[in-house]
């Protein structure tokens, strides 16, 4: 889930190794291929790596999508053993590319069947979030109005020149807030939309760290000129965490009814040069450990039933009762098409 996680700027910098088929495979190292997101905390890693004996190499190949397009192009000759970070707008992808081998991690029958993918135990589960318009709180309240609620909303007047949206063709959640947008108004609706939203002044930019640290008025920290972005539900706390001088309340809402749910996977990669390093991996981001470890390093929630959540995150992350969905199979279908279709109403 690409990601308020991208707030954290203190990251555990690993070695990064690119291996070839023509490279003698090391039994002690493992590699996992994975986002620019990724953040574990070093004693939960060091831990990890003592018990297993194992060292692991972090690999990071850009947001889900440029994840999945390289892992399809190094197919058979994968850069690394796992692969993490691959979410639910572009599974069918990966999936379809057979870049995957079956493994079923321990712990796996602990996680909600709701997030399982049909995959054929290719993938597992390892975290979901949802991705919402987030709102400014002062913003709204110095002007004495309600901030947006839902897609709808987000089309009235008095929210006009607001807004800045991800592009879909190269974001993970601007791609969420496009199927969010074909889960409202179906699919001969959702066009229309768009045309309506860009014409009340939606601003579109590339990527989720423009948009949110750049021109959302929060992230930027008032330097941007939008007080409604597209983000997650789980921006909230990281504003409150990763702030200099904590404060009582966090300044950003949420509106929970624009909310589409992401689900994150990881995978043994067809080809690993050391598949027994790989499961181990595996069942190490299924763990209790690392499970535990998650909500405050990548602002997501951990797929494992019962895992606690530390009161940061309990406290300011929102949570949509009834988070938009969309079948696999009509992303696996219309994905490539809406996208398409999308930046010709909107970009041309």
């Amino acid at each position: 889930m690409r990601a308020p996680r991208l707030l954290a700027t203190a990251v555990l910098v690993l070695a990064v190794a690119a291996c070839s088929n023509d490279t003698k495979a090391d039994p002690t190292t493992v590699t996992l291929v994975t986002h620019e997101s990724f953040v574990v905390s070093k004693e939960v890693l060091a831990d990890f790596q003592k018990k297993s004996g194992l060292t692991v190499k972090i690999l990071r190949s850009g947001d889900a999508g440029a994840l999945v397009n390289k892992a399809v192009l190094s197919k058979g000759n994968p850069q690394g053993d796992v692969l993490f970070g691959v979410d639910n707008t572009f599974l069918s992808r990966a999936v379809d590319a057979g870049i995957f081998t079956a493994y079923e991690p321990r712990n796996l029958q602990n996680v909600p069947a709701a997030l399982k993918a049909d995959t054929d135990g290719k993938v597992a589960p390892v975290d979901y979030g949802d991705v919402c318009v987030n709102y400014d709180k002062a913003y709204y309240a110095k002007k004495g109005l309600q901030p947006p609620a839902s897609y709808a909303d987000l089309l009235k007047p008095v929210y006009k020149d607001q807004l800045v949206v991800e592009n879909p063709a190269t974001s993970s959640p601007g791609l969420a807030f496009l199927l969010g947008s074909v889960a409202t108004y179906g699919d001969t609706g959702w066009k229309d939309y768009w045309t309506r939203l860009k014409a009340n002044g939606a601003l579109v930019v590339d990527g989720w760290e423009e948009a949110y640290q750049q021109r959302f008025t929060v992230g930027s920290q008032g330097k941007g000129n939008r007080p409604l972005v597209v983000s997650y539900a789980s921006s909230p706390p990281a504003e409150v965490v990763y702030a200099e001088k904590k404060p009582a309340h966090a300044p950003s809402g949420v509106a929970t009814n624009t909310c589409f749910r992401q689900i994150e996977y990881a995978g043994l990669l067809d080809g690993a040069k050391n598949p027994s390093g790989g499961k181990k991996l595996l069942d190490f981001l299924l763990s209790a450990e690392f499970q535990k470890d998650m909500p405050l390093q990548m602002f997501v929630y951990p797929s494992v039933t019962g895992t606690p959540l530390p009161a940061e995150f309990t406290k300011y992350a929102a949570t949509p009762e009834k988070p938009l969905t969309l079948p696999a199979a009509d992303i696996t279908k219309n994905r490539d098409a809406w996208i398409d279709a999308w930046t010709n109403a909107v970009l041309r």
